[in-house]
């Protein structure tokens, strides 16, 4: 008897010793292929503009092609659902924004065909994407406080538009309603083109939208910069003040984000190596610069911190989410 276990025991070390040093050697290799980005909005947008610049500087680092393979659709979850499918090797990825990584569970609870919590393996957060609140050149403000007093005095006349229902942009105006105990009308679009046109016209008082979006319209002054939503200024605006700057709402922060993911089951191994990679590309000031040109802040992170930075997000999407009673079902 004690021998077979002895037999067994040695044969179950054996295979365990064989799979750690066949995952140590195929991280070694790693990557020996074209690795694929997958982004999932249409080409030209924000991700993809990010993913296609990430893309440039990973094939010089990792020495292996890099492609982005855009599978928009379904609030990005069409093209995260394609990668939660893939093999998990770390040659299929996904560059995510906060909407189908960690707002969508809680706003498309029956369309939801993966769990981002456990179908996903976060490698680093990329950018921080702030919203920059613009108002119509008629409003009679000119700041966050100015415009709080003007919401309480005018309770449901402020209307607000933003590209979509229970995005970054729509939860930044719930957030505001929150904390600054006002009361506004969104006005959902399906684009910043049209957010913004009808802002400019005095259509609609304001919209959150990316800073890219209204940086036209913003340096022709056809609109009026109130703040924007991180918890304080950019580096690539530094004029324009903080909503949280205002001490009535020293607690306002939020903002879109974008990170790399790979399917859950990727070994870590290959996890840190894409890490280190990304992070490498990130720092290298060209793209730092390039990033900040496309209104975010470059924010690299270890595969733990951004783990951590995933789930302390989601905390507050899902509160807001379900104190506004959002959903787009």
């Amino acid at each position: 008897m004690f021998h077979f276990r002895r037999k067994f025991l040695l044969s179950a070390l054996s295979i365990a010793t064989s799979m750690v040093a066949s995952t140590g050697a195929f991280a070694q290799e790693f990557p020996n292929k074209t690795i694929t980005i997958v982004v999932p909005f249409s080409a030209g947008g924000g991700v993809d503009t990010i993913a296609r610049l990430l893309a440039e500087k990973l094939r010089g680092t990792l020495k292996q092609n890099v492609i982005v393979d855009n599978k928009a659709g379904g609030s990005g979850m069409i093209g995260a659902n394609a990668v939660v499918k893939a093999t998990p090797d770390g040659y299929t990825l996904l560059l995510g924004s906060a909407g189908e990584t960690a707002i969508n569970a809680f706003v498309y609870k029956n369309k939801m065909q993966y769990n981002p919590a456990k179908d996903l393996a976060p490698i680093t957060l990329v950018t921080r994407i702030p919203n920059v609140l613009v108002a119509s050149p008629t409003l009679p403000v000119k700041n966050i406080e100015e415009l709080v007093a003007y919401g309480k005095k005018n309770p449901g006349k402020l209307a607000y538009s933003t590209s979509g229902v229970g995005n970054p942009q729509h939860l930044n105006g719930e957030l505001l309603e929150e904390l600054a105990g006002i009361h506004m009308v969104h006005i959902p679009y399906k684009g910043a083109s049209g957010q913004l046109v009808d802002v400019v016209s005095g259509n609609v008082d304001m919209t959150f939208v990316s800073y890219t979006a209204a940086k036209a319209f913003i340096k022709d002054g056809k609109v009026k910069v109130i703040a924007v939503t991180s918890a304080k200024r950019t580096s690539f605006a530094p004029e324009i003040p903080a909503i949280a700057e205002y001490k009535p709402l020293a607690k306002y922060q939020l903002e879109n984000w974008f990170g790399l993911f790979a399917p859950a089951g990727t070994p870590d191994a290959v996890l840190q190596k894409l890490n280190a990679a990304v992070t490498q590309a990130i720092k290298d000031p060209d793209l730092a610069k390039r990033l900040q040109d496309q209104g975010g802040e470059p924010a690299p992170m270890s595969t733990q911190q951004f783990r951590d930075f995933i789930k302390t997000e989601s905390v507050q999407f899902q509160r807001i989410v379900e104190t506004a009673n959002i959903t787009a079902e």
